[in-house]
């Protein structure tokens, strides 16, 4: 018979960010769906389910019932980096392990963690890249207030300056402020040759719509010049948008119509996502160390992930990152035009591996 083994399942599914949310609750349904279906695994996955509804305060404690209350040791969950490092403390203290499917900014490495979305090497560059190339180097910096804003922003304009290009403005707003005037009347004033976005939730729905207005009433912003890019954004989001959204450059592991996430998968799941996408294959990537080891749920991570097994789904040892393709795409009439598709390369979390890669600039202060 197939052993039991629960598992966390950890997203807000209302609050500012409930679409992302709800894609990533979806993929894991899923995924333990076609784990329970399918007779190569000797496990069936039982959820054990909690809803943060957006607060951050809440994703720590519902972690540690989680843990403490099921025999759980593994959460797949968290949508922005802010609850996650909240949760990071827990997973210490009880010893679990987070599975984060969702875009962040990088510069971390938890031992009780795997990232299997794309960190700044697998889409922030790529993406500056595309823009350089196509639209130029004068660039202008929005995000939500908090770390992956900063953080995202802060690496946007050393790539930016290091490239011989050039910053023209930076904002942010609190999370939930749809107060967007300021930002886009900066915008119009300074004709950048894009607008790099890094707001969530209702902030980036109300820009979106700005921006859009702008673009009907000003040649400079009519696509395709000076896009808005995007790391975060995926179809989960675009049908809040509407036709706003069209002409958004977005870089990703995953759009409609790619192959699936894990080589060697077959797809059978319709994903919305690359939220969902990565969700799923959390899941089955899961399955795959697990399944003909009993006991290996509650193995401490480095364990499972030096098995053979973990490197060949593409899961580093080292860095807990997972490997992935690299697409651009452009939103057109409600959904992405992939515009290219890149080689799959690990994440690189600390940005260690390639020579154009800006270094941190050190200074004496006195």
């Amino acid at each position: 018979m197939a052993r039991k083994i629960e598992i966390g399942v950890l997203f807000s599914r209302s609050g500012p960010y409930r679409l992302m949310g709800e894609a990533s609750r979806s993929g894991v349904l899923k995924g333990v769906a076609q784990v329970n279906e399918h007779n190569r695994f000797d496990l069936s996955f039982h959820p054990v389910e909690r809803d943060p509804a957006g607060d951050v305060d809440a994703y720590a404690p519902l972690s540690e019932d989680i843990l403490s209350t099921s025999g759980a040791r593994h959460i797949i969950g968290c949508t922005t980096s802010w609850s996650r490092k909240e949760v990071i403390p827990t997973l210490e203290r009880l010893n679990g392990a987070l599975w984060y499917p969702v875009p962040y900014e990088g510069f971390e490495a938890s031992d009780r963690i795997v990232y299997t979305h794309a960190c700044p090497n697998q889409h922030l560059l790529p993406l500056l890249d595309h823009a350089f190339r196509s639209h130029g180097k004068r660039g202008y910096l929005t995000g939500s207030n908090y770390i992956w804003g900063w953080e995202m922003n802060r690496l946007a304009r050393e790539v930016t300056v290091s490239a011989g290009g050039e910053i023209l403005g930076e904002r942010y707003l609190p999370l939930g402020s749809t107060d967007v005037s300021r930002i886009v009347a900066e915008i119009a004033a300074l004709r950048p040759d894009f607008v790099l976005n890094q707001l969530i939730g209702p902030s980036q729905y109300e820009f979106i719509a700005a921006m859009s207005q702008l673009r009907r009433r000003d040649p400079h912003f009519a696509s395709p010049r000076c896009p808005i890019l995007s790391c975060n954004l995926t179809e989960c989001e675009l049908p809040v948008m509407g036709a706003s959204a069209d002409g958004i450059v977005a870089a990703g592991p995953w759009f409609q119509g790619m192959p699936a996430l894990l080589a060697g998968q077959e797809q059978k799941q319709d994903f919305g996502s690359s939220f969902e996408a990565a969700a799923f294959a959390s899941v089955i990537m899961l399955a795959e160390l697990l399944t003909h080891r009993p006991g290996a749920e509650k193995l401490p991570l480095a364990q499972l992930l030096a098995l053979p097994v973990a490197r060949k789904l593409g899961i580093s040892a080292r860095t807990h990152h997972t490997r992935l393709p690299i697409a651009i795409a452009r939103v057109e009439n409600g959904g992405f035009n992939v515009l290219n598709i890149l080689e799959p390369i690990e994440g690189d979390p600390y940005l260690t591996a390639g020579p154009d890669v800006p270094r941190p600039v050190l200074r004496v202060v006195t």
